[in-house]
Formats: structure tokens, C-alpha cells, sequence
């Protein structure tokens, strides 16, 4: 990968870890009702999720996913029922005293395997992987790729767990936090309307 191909996909790669979505939106709510500590392990399953994803399609799958519409399909209806549960949670929950029903943040694994139901994500890592591999060094590609995915995700991850926590203080009555959920999760169920987009 030559190096204006390297400061392409760093702006890119940049790009597309900052600007707000599902994840970001799912951190920072985590990042105001838990705190930094108890969401860093859903920081942590962004940024090595999706860089893992990226890095396997880049090798094997983005020929399967590309030609198989089944699959595209299934990832997509799984992501959609999948956002929009986590939306209902998150729209449901209570503030930080609430004891209805178990409260907790993303695991790590939830958090990273929540990347490989995301179909944008299965875009974005096919589109990415055609761009930037070079078919003579694919895992050295992949590698780079991926490699600075992890650098943006977890920067990106962190800020957005950075801003929740920042509101707490804000947030810090029952009811302005029923609010602030209720946004996060509308925010959070808008994003289905762009899985079919694509």
C-alpha cells in the first residue's frame, strides 16, 4: 500500500469511526447510565470487532457476502430486529436507580459480535477491503487495514463514551435520564432506516 493509498484510508477510517451511528450512539449511552469503567469493554468489542470483521472479509468473505443474496438479507433483518431490541431496552430503561429488570453494559463479546450483524458494516468492510487490499499482499493489506481500524475505533469508541459520561452530570435527575434514553434510542432506531438504504 503506497502512502497517499495509507493517508486515504486513515482519512476514510477516521471518518467513518467518528461520525454518529449505531455504535456511537450505544457508547455513549452506555458512557452516561454506566460510566467510562463499566463501559470500556463495549469500547474495547467496537474497536476490535469490526477490525476483525474487516480483516477476514478482506481474506475470505467478501466474495461470498458480495454474491450471496440470502446472506445479505439474513444480516440485514438480524441487524434491524437486532437494533431495534437494544433501542427498546435502551428507550425502557430507567434512570440509574431504576431496578427494573437486569441493567448492564455490552460485554465485550455482545459488543463485538454485534459488528458482524450490522450489514452497513458488511458494506463498509467489502467496499474498504476492494479499495485498499492489493490482490499480491493480501494479509499484509488486511493487517494495515484493520490495524487502523483499531486506532480510529477506539479513539472514536472512546470520545463517544467520553461525551455520555460528560452528561451525567446533566443527566443526574430521573427523569432527565428517561429522556436522554429515549433520544439515544430513537436515534439508535433510525439507523434501520438506513439498512435499507443500501
Amino acid at each position: 500500500m503506497g502512502f497517499e493509498s495509507f493517508i486515504a484510508l486513515c482519512i476514510l477510517s477516521f471518518t467513518a469511526a467518528f461520525t454518529p451511528g449505531p455504535n456511537n450512539a450505544l457508547v455513549a449511552a452506555s458512557g452516561t447510565n454506566f460510566g467510562f469503567r463499566r463501559t470500556f469493554p463495549h469500547v474495547l468489542g467496537i474497536s476490535l470487532g469490526f477490525p476483525v470483521m474487516i480483516f477476514i472479509v478482506g481474506l475470505f468473505l467478501g466474495q461470498l457476502f458480495q454474491s450471496s443474496l440470502l446472506l445479505r438479507e439474513v444480516l440485514r433483518w438480524v441487524g434491524v430486529a437486532l437494533l431495534l431490541y437494544v433501542a427498546y431496552k435502551i428507550a425502557t430503561a430507567g434512570g440509574l436507580g431504576s431496578s427494573t429488570g437486569e441493567r448492564r453494559p455490552f460485554r465485550f463479546h455482545e459488543a463485538a459480535l454485534f459488528q458482524w450483524v450490522n450489514p452497513k458494516g458488511w458494506s463498509m468492510a467489502i467496499a474498504i477491503t476492494s479499495q485498499f487490499a492489493t490482490p499480491d499482499a493480501p494479509m499484509q493489506t488486511a493487517i494495515i487495514i484493520a490495524a487502523v481500524f483499531i486506532f480510529f475505533g477506539l479513539a472514536s469508541a472512546s470520545t463517544w463514551a467520553v461525551l455520555g459520561v460528560s452528561l451525567q452530570r446533566f443527566l443526574e435527575t430521573e427523569n432527565r435520564l428517561k429522556w436522554f434514553n429515549r433520544v439515544m434510542a430513537l436515534l439508535i432506531a433510525g439507523c434501520v432506516i438506513f439498512l435499507f438504504l443500501d
